[in-house]
């Protein structure tokens, strides 16, 4: 079977963490909403569950904030800040096709209060850095 390339966007509005495939967007009152990007899902394949850690947990970066299951695993997903999470998107985890389909709109995954931010958000890169992040491991990859 042919393999496809990365197909997808990158949005200009928010801040990316190469290493683990996610998303951050600072919210207006210092909240975050924390998401898997296009890329990451594309990596993992089609998710058919999302489920988050329950509100009030303290997450460290790069542990576990929830897992998604795919067609063949069990994933963790990471945290890309430490943070304490207010809330895990519900509705994702009832309807985990909206990961897929709206990765950036409908299938964020948390929204949290950040507890390092000062010192983390150094770690994260902006759209076109992680843009060239997806061209080094998929090189015929197209943004739209």
């Amino acid at each position: 079977m042919a393999h496809t390339p990365f197909s997808g966007i990158v949005p200009d509005d928010r801040l990316y963490c190469p290493q683990y495939d996610m998303w951050v967007q600072p919210q207006a009152n210092g909240e975050l909403l924390i998401g898997a990007t296009a890329f990451g899902v594309f990596l993992a394949g089609e998710i058919i569950a999302f489920t988050s850690k329950p509100k009030g947990a303290e997450v460290d970066f790069g542990r576990g904030m929830g897992t998604v299951e795919c067609r063949k695993t069990v994933l963790a997903v990471h945290a890309p800040v430490s943070f304490v999470l207010l809330e895990g998107n519900e509705a994702a985890e009832e309807r985990p096709k909206r990961v897929n389909d709206d990765p950036y709109g409908a299938g964020w995954m948390a929204r949290v209060r950040p507890t390092r931010w000062a010192e983390e958000r150094g770690s994260l890169v902006d759209a076109a850095v992680y843009r060239a992040h997806v061209l080094k491991i998929e090189p015929e990859a197209t943004f739209a």
